[in-house]
């Protein structure tokens, strides 16, 4: 699709700032059952749901927008809302202070088209912005000017916040959901907490997290200080939000096998607890709650993907706007051409791949390459003498998310040959690793002059293909998907 004219800019999280309690990764986790359990429950009960939860125009008189891409964008955020607090709330969990009436959370979510991939992004708070030009409450007129994310909402609402995410990613949103999660303990609770892991002791005297090393279920307050700790570690928000992506990720795969989906009055308790915290764009109707639902419901957790915009500064300051986040401009372009092109950030190998005497078996973990795998072009040529193992290999090395030619061939009318052997341009050293991860059986021969592609040729020693995902440069943002995420 077209690129918008806007390109990204920088942005991230700071350090230092006063402290303030976060409420983090549950506005995604609370909108997230919301949308996944309407899956599994009638157009009543859901039509119910609907009615219950607020409205706002958020699209109301937006203009110069991204495109419409593929796949379906919600924009998540969490707002710092307080006013539902109990006193003893305020003592038990660190609630103190005051509401800055601003987005505590920024979360971009991407749908695949066709319903088989989730990702969500998580932006950074204090995220250098510009804010464009708008009118205020009164009609008065304000122009573009440099801020934290954040202050978009504080300055004009959901809309604002949109019209600012959408100039800084170059995604078109589609849908809009705002949560405040006063309720988000009650919900764990309902849903019978959720399982973490951790290979350390985690202590946030701030916060009143408490965890020993090993598997912890989390009941509504405990997983309250876990999503809000940013005390543990120097990488204070930006390590805050990796933990709340670990979270959503338990979260929703605790849903998944409650039975809420399926059951109407554990359905209709979990999202009950939600509905007064809740708004979304008014075109977010039943019809399209219970098709998202239905969408998310046949995601497997290697399908889902979180990871955190790339930063360039964790604390770059501004005049008059203190310490923000900068983003990695190339990086982060990346990565919104992705979404805005429906791709997945980690390739996907096959669950089962054909061993060398055609039996499936499971694959292994992926190992993590230098080069993205859609970046190398791959010709296979059979010489091992079995006929079609061409074919299922060209299929497995495109599943791993390699380019290849769609055009497998026989090597010739010789016998079949032992070693399984990948000819290769030396101008191109970098990409034929990638591809040696994924045929770790294989012999490399140079051949100068070959060009880009690269060619396999499949020996009677080949067994399979290994899965290869594209490894995060040091201080990079990692992409996590789900099944990473869950407990062993």
């Amino acid at each position: 699709m077209t690129a918008p004219a806007r390109t990204p800019r920088p942005n991230g999280p700071r350090h230092g700032a006063p402290r303030r309690p976060r409420w983090g990764l549950r506005v995604a986790a609370g909108a997230a059952a919301v949308i996944l359990g309407t899956a599994g429950v009638g157009h009543a009960v859901v039509s119910g749901i609907d009615r219950g939860i607020g409205r706002v125009d958020v699209f109301r008189g937006l203009s110069d927008r991204p495109v419409t891409g593929q796949g379906t964008n919600l924009l998540v955020v969490g707002t710092d809302s307080r006013d539902r607090i109990t006193q003893e709330e305020r003592r038990l969990y660190h609630l103190g202070g005051s509401p800055c009436h601003c987005t505590d959370t920024v979360m971009l979510v991407h749908l695949a088209a066709d319903h088989d991939r989730a990702t969500v992004v998580s932006l950074p708070r204090d995220t250098y912005s510009e804010i464009p030009d708008h009118l205020d409450d009164a009609g008065r007129p304000h122009p573009a000017h440099v801020q934290k994310l954040n202050a978009a909402y504080a300055e004009g609402g959901p809309g604002l916040t949109v019209r600012t995410v959408e100039h800084l990613t170059g995604v078109h949103i589609d849908h809009y959901l705002e949560v405040d999660f006063t309720s988000f303990m009650k919900t764990v609770d309902e849903v019978g907490g959720v399982r973490l892991c951790t290979d350390r002791p985690l202590q946030d005297p701030f916060s009143g997290l408490n965890l020993p090393v090993g598997t912890s279920t989390l009941n509504g307050g405990q997983a309250l200080e876990y999503v809000r700790s940013r005390h543990l570690d120097g990488a204070a928000d930006l390590g805050r939000m990796q933990r709340q992506q670990r979270f959503l990720a338990s979260l929703l795969h605790r849903v998944s096998e409650s039975g809420m989906l399926v059951h109407p009055v554990m359905f209709q308790q979990v999202v009950g607890t939600l509905l007064d915290s809740v708004r979304a764009d008014r075109s977010l109707d039943s019809d399209e709650l219970i098709g998202l639902g239905q969408a998310m419901r046949n995601l497997k957790p290697a399908a889902t993907e979180f990871l955190s915009v790339p930063i360039a500064s964790a604390n770059f300051p501004v005049p008059r706007v203190g310490s923000t986040v900068k983003w990695d401009e190339a990086a982060s372009a990346r990565l919104f051409q992705a979404l805005r092109d429906d791709r997945p950030l980690t390739p996907r190998a096959p669950s089962r791949v054909h061993d060398a005497k055609g039996q499936a078996r499971q694959q292994d973990a992926p190992t993590p390459v230098e080069v993205a795998p859609p970046e190398v072009r791959v010709q296979v040529f059979n010489g091992s003498g079995r006929q079609g193992l061409a074919r299922a290999t060209d299929l497995a090395l495109r599943a791993t998310g390699f380019s290849t030619t769609g055009l497998p061939a026989d090597a010739g009318t010789g016998p079949a040959q032992a070693r399984t052997v990948i000819s290769y341009d030396p101008h191109w050293d970098r990409s034929v690793r990638s591809l040696a991860a994924a045929l770790p059986m294989a012999e490399l021969r140079p051949a100068p002059g070959q060009g880009p592609v690269m060619r396999v040729t499949l020996g009677t020693d080949f067994t399979s293909v290994h899965a290869v995902r594209l490894r995060v440069p040091q201080g990079g943002p990692e992409v996590m998907t789900g099944d990473r995420a869950a407990c062993p």
